[in-house]
């Protein structure tokens, strides 16, 4: 009955590699010709969950292929090391680039996988003399790190925090430096504003000059209240579900860029 209601609600993401790639996107494959429209971004753009993320209804709006370079837990550092995708969104007519969490990148205290971004590699030499009470061998993600730190020492995670802030402003100002064509920083503000580490006005001010247009998206009540309505998961996937933006969360984005990207084309 479980395996049966799986394959009923799972979704197929047609998973895809554009060139010599290592990382994979969600498909369909998008032909990397004519003219099209470019979306970075993490999990969000990915569409976890999601029959139709908001780079799929952004390309039912535009008449125009939209290729979707979500990745899964992905951080800036997944987009600099792929020439590829640079190179893509280099040709695309615009590129979206939806800001991706600070927590996920390899600063001066800790390596972070160079695809899988949200995988733990390494402490380094100063972290560990930060936190000499703890066995960072215990770690496979960032986040069950961070949040162990943070809950052991408030007072020494703000180095932390503050480090991998610093980090993700000038590795997204390398980001939107690496493309010449018109760049649309997308801010999705659907974060705790508590959590030392979510992305603030100041953060956004140091990138902002490198983007062609930025847009702050901040879901309407009745998106965020929709819940896990109309979300495709297997039963044992419904808290992550409830974690992510829904189909609501999803439409209003698509409904906000469309004008800015009629603007550019």
């Amino acid at each position: 009955m479980t395996c049966e209601f799986v394959r009923a609600t799972a979704l197929d993401y047609f998973p895809c590699r554009y060139g010599q790639s290592k990382v994979m996107f969600r498909g369909p494959r998008r032909r990397l010709d004519g003219r099209y429209v470019a979306v970075l971004g993490g999990t969000e753009t990915y569409g976890k969950f999601i029959e139709e993320p908001y780079p799929a209804l952004m390309e039912k709006a535009l008449d125009l292929p939209v290729v979707n370079f979500g990745c899964m837990n992905a951080g800036p550092d997944a987009f600099l090391a792929e020439p590829v995708i640079l190179s893509a969104c280099a040709r695309a007519r615009v590129t979206v680039i939806q800001l991706m969490g600070a927590q996920n990148i390899t600063n001066r205290f800790y390596a972070v996988h160079p695809r899988r971004n949200d995988r733990f590699l390494r402490a380094s030499a100063q972290m560990k003399s930060i936190f000499p009470d703890i066995d960072f061998t215990e770690f496979n993600f960032t986040g069950h790190m961070l949040g162990t730190l943070k809950e052991a020492a408030p007072d020494r995670f703000r180095l932390v925090a503050e480090e991998l802030k610093a980090a993700w402003t000038a590795r997204m100002r390398h980001l939107l430096q690496k493309i010449d064509t018109p760049t649309v920083i997308l801010w999705l503000q659907a974060g705790n504003s508590a959590d030392p580490l979510v992305l603030n006005d100041a953060m956004i001010a140091a990138i902002r000059p490198f983007a062609t247009d930025f847009l702050r998206v901040t879901p309407s009540a009745a998106a965020r209240m929709s819940g896990t309505e109309g979300m495709h998961f297997a039963p044992l996937e419904e808290p992550a579900a409830a974690t992510m933006p829904g189909p609501l969360v999803h439409r209003e984005v698509a409904d906000v860029l469309g004008p800015v990207l009629r603007r550019l084309l």
